[in-house]
């Protein structure tokens, strides 16, 4: 290599030619170009390949850095391919090596890196320091940053009302949360079916795409409530005429309370059993003869589908167990309504009590005469 108009010769090693490896020089220089060149070093004078050691890449590499730096100065971001996969984080080509920490990728923990080899990021520039060759970049700073615009474009024009698609993105104990395409809505525990629900997991999984009714929507908190429930068929629509009074159904013993049990009789449909018609025998409580989760027919008393309510019965299908007539005595309450079927025109038992109290003050009145 000879300096243009001094004779003085330098030496380019080829890995000064370029930032990327290459396979045939001829693809960078040929005999005759005349290349922009930086002085790394001086060699010996003695040195029969040249005085001074010479390099293209680190010019090149100076421009680059200092493009990268009004970027950053303006707030700007850059482009940049992917090319190693490291302990810690992923490294681009920038025009200069730029490095990713694993932080810094995405929103979310990911485990593979692998699968962002050779992709092409935006990326927003954390750190410069060309001295030191350091470039800190952030592609997560980039997701937060679209998705916080699809965030409040989406709370700008949704409304409650309105039945949406979305993704299932976290399961948690208490719900659903589904991804709107930029925010996540909650599908509580109890909007997830009109059945007893008693982990999301039991009945949806990530990833899972879904149509979702809003329920509620919090621009201030960035909260969006939704509901599955709400898009199916309602449970009690025609209930008067599924189970009107008089039929006989089977269910299943969901709850067990001090005055009844509730049993589910339709998907979502649960009617009480009161616990005096559970037995035609006094019970304390309920779970003396059922269990939740246990299988029972039991027969239709009343419907109040306006309501919500079923009254059950499942003495009403067993029979009533024979009495000796001898034990069989009248209750006070009984008695005092009493009444005899004389065809005098009967009597009650308190007029048989004045009668004979009559009586008492009759002879009474005679002793003292």
């Amino acid at each position: 290599m000879v300096f243009q108009g001094t004779g003085v010769e330098g030496v380019v090693p080829l890995k000064e030619l370029a930032s990327q490896p290459v396979d045939d020089i001829k693809d960078i220089a040929k005999v005759g170009d005349v290349l922009d060149l930086v002085v790394i070093s001086t060699i010996g004078k003695d040195k029969e390949n040249g005085s001074y050691l010479l390099s293209k890449r680190r010019l090149e590499a100076r421009k680059v850095w200092a493009d990268i730096q009004k970027e950053f100065e303006a707030g700007n971001t850059l482009t940049a391919t992917v090319t190693e996969v490291v302990k810690g984080g992923l490294v681009v080509d920038a025009g200069v090596r730029g490095f990713i920490p694993a932080s810094m990728i995405s929103d979310h923990f990911v485990d593979d890196l692998s699968q962002y080899k050779g992709q092409e990021l935006e990326l927003k520039i954390i750190e410069i320091e060309p001295s030191e060759n350091r470039l800190i970049l952030s592609h997560r700073a980039i997701v937060e940053a679209q998705k916080a615009e699809q965030r409040e474009k989406i709370l700008a024009t949704i409304k409650a009302g309105d039945t949406v698609e979305g993704t299932v993105a976290r399961l948690t104990n208490f719900g659903a949360f589904v991804d709107l395409g930029g925010i996540d809505g909650l599908v509580h525990v109890s909007e997830i079916s009109y059945e007893r629900v008693a982990k999301p997991s039991d009945v949806l999984k990530v990833g899972q795409q879904l149509k979702v009714k809003v329920l509620a929507v919090d621009p201030e908190k960035n909260r969006i409530s939704l509901s599955l429930k709400a898009l199916l068929p309602e449970p009690w629509d025609g209930i008067e005429d599924k189970a009107p009074a008089g039929t006989v159904l089977e269910g299943t013993v969901k709850r067990l309370t001090t005055f009844g049990a509730f049993v589910e009789v339709f998907p979502g449909v649960e009617g009480l059993v009161h616990i005096s018609q559970i037995s035609h025998e006094h019970i304390a409580t309920p779970n003396e003869v059922l269990s939740e989760g246990e299988t029972i027919k039991v027969k239709v008393l009343e419907v109040k589908p306006e309501a919500h309510r079923l009254a059950l019965s499942i003495k009403a299908l067993t029979p009533k167990p024979n009495t000796d007539d001898k034990t069989n005595t009248a209750s006070p309450a009984e008695t005092s309504n009493y009444q005899s079927n004389d065809d005098e025109g009967g009597f009650t038992l308190g007029d048989l009590i004045g009668n004979e109290l009559k009586k008492s003050t009759s002879n009474n009145d005679d002793d003292k005469n």
